[in-house]
């Protein structure tokens, strides 16, 4: 009898533990490359925001490259080691490249235009795709339309780009637009840039204008111009394992609240861009507004190369766009 009330007092504290584990709050680490007054840390603290309101799940934000560069975190991603992150899409082509059809140069002409290709079945197609390379995509948060700047001379047509060292993200589409744009392509981390840019071994860059703020670029580049070249988006992405290991109510929980934290940074990311314009203005940046025409002329050779490797994904694009 007694030997029996041992056993049955063993696995009530075995079952105990394994019950008190299985309810105990999840800590999750979300990590991003930016500060936190970039809108990547503004989309993940609604994010935290939303996922903390409505279950016991911990949202832990890594900001500052805390767990490492984007390609490391997504790396991490697919293996386990890192839980999930707001990823610049230059970097996730890296592992899925039919996804840098997004970022064709001028492909895009307005925030509308790239929200309806976004959120509608295109990209929402492209989205889903990540998960044939163990990466989970939730929604696109934003980076924004780029524009160059450098430290070297104002730029009002591609000639005067011819011979900048310009850092582009470790993409190929990237590469190849600046590239027949005459500049040097120089492709390298963010983290690695803002110490190039110190340094001087690098002439420029090229981000959205709240990066450029954010980053107090002003104090190395001298010079911007407003080209919009590309948009940029930004994806709420996960570790595949990690999100098929929550329940059907969580992963649910974890798609809408990414989405309305991406609608919340994109709506951030409106308001702020003229204020932060005209304090880069105000701290010595020299703006330039230059005739596009030119510059899009330039890079038809980047449309011709990628036309056949994006085809079914640009020609997509560009319908429902002429909608």
């Amino acid at each position: 009898m007694r030997k029996c009330l041992l056993l049955v007092i063993t696995l009530l504290c075995v079952f105990g533990v394994a019950w008190n584990s299985f309810a105990a709050p999840q800590v999750i680490k979300l990590a991003h490359v930016v500060n936190e007054k970039d809108g990547f840390h503004v989309a993940a603290m609604k994010f935290k925001e939303l996922v903390e309101a409505q279950s016991e799940i911990t949202i832990e934000l890594h900001p500052n490259a805390d767990l490492g560069d984007e390609r490391t975190l997504l790396e991490g991603m697919q293996i386990g080691t890192i839980d999930m992150g707001v990823i610049t899409n230059g970097p996730v082509s890296n592992f899925y490249p039919e996804i840098a059809v997004l970022e064709l140069p001028f492909l895009f002409s307005s925030n509308e235009q790239v929200y309806k290709i976004l959120d509608g079945p295109i990209g929402q197609e492209l989205l889903e795709n990540l998960s044939k390379v163990g990466l989970k995509g939730l929604a696109y948060a934003e980076r924004g339309f780029r524009n160059l700047t450098n430290s070297v001379r104002p730029v009002q047509t591609p000639e005067d780009m011819k011979g900048l060292k310009i850092r582009v993200m470790e993409n190929p589409v990237y590469i190849d637009t600046f590239k027949a744009l005459g500049a040097n392509a120089t492709p390298m981390a963010w983290t690695e840039a803002l110490t190039a840019m110190q340094q001087g071994t690098i002439d420029g860059q090229e981000n959205p204008v709240n990066v450029l703020y954010a980053f107090k670029l002003y104090e190395t580049q001298g010079y911007m111009s407003y080209t919009r070249h590309t948009y940029a988006p930004a994806l709420f992405v996960m570790s595949l394992n990690l999100f098929n290991s929550l329940d059907a109510d969580t992963q649910k929980l974890f798609k809408e609240s990414a989405q309305a934290a991406a609608e919340h940074e994109r709506q951030w990311d409106m308001e702020q861009e003229a204020q932060q314009l005209a304090a880069l203005k105000e701290n010595g940046m020299q703006v330039a507004e230059p005739d596009l025409k030119p510059f899009k002329e330039a890079v038809q050779p980047v449309y011709e190369k990628y036309g056949e490797k994006f085809g079914t994904y640009l020609k997509a694009i560009q319908e429902a766009l002429n909608q």
